[in-house]
């Protein structure tokens, strides 16, 4: 793809982005075990919403990559054991698409349907991002609001899990283990 820096190709080369996702499943996994040992953090309104949004989004993006149907409701009104069990259960499909996916997967353009939307917001055009780009948004989208989980968690008595990309590597690059 013309104009593309070796650090964008390098940070979207199909073994980095499942290193990403694999850490990514562990953290998720290890916060969804701190959510669900904390009886304040299961009754929590916010927190369930926070962790819904995470995970309606993963999905979303999965739906735009196949190239389905994108359903903005799905996961809605789950507890919080079943909204764990429909996080856990996008990993092997995620997983299975990066498994298939090569290089001309990741440089090929997206269509996000809220693109209008940013260009209201923006004042100019969006381009379309790659799918290997729109892995990056999800892994970072999906950080940044853990960030909040473990701190509404906290708030609510909980423990927060270390979950740095960093711990995980310390620790040897564990599967991620469910609650």
């Amino acid at each position: 793809m013309p104009g593309r820096t070796k650090l964008a190709r390098t940070v979207t080369s199909v073994d980095f982005l499942r290193t990403l996702f694999r850490q990514m499943e562990w953290a998720d996994a290890a916060v969804w075990t701190a959510v669900l040992a904390a009886p304040a953090a299961c009754s929590d309104e916010r927190l369930r919403e926070l962790l819904h949004h995470v995970h309606l989004v993963q999905r979303v993006f999965l739906s735009i990559w196949r190239g389905e149907a994108i359903d903005t409701h799905a996961g809605e009104g789950l507890e919080p054991a079943a909204l764990a069990e429909w996080a856990r259960a996008y990993y092997p499909e995620v997983q299975a698409e990066l498994a298939k996916a090569g290089a001309e997967t990741l440089d090929r353009e997206v269509a996000v349907p809220w693109t209008a939307q940013a260009a209201e917001r923006f004042g100019v055009e969006p381009r379309q991002p790659t799918a290997g780009e729109t892995l990056i948004q999800v892994y970072a989208h999906t950080a940044h609001h853990r960030g909040q989980v473990n701190l509404r968690l906290r708030e609510l008595g909980g423990e927060p899990p270390l979950i740095d990309f960093i711990a995980w590597l310390w620790q040897g690059r564990p599967a991620a283990a469910w609650p």
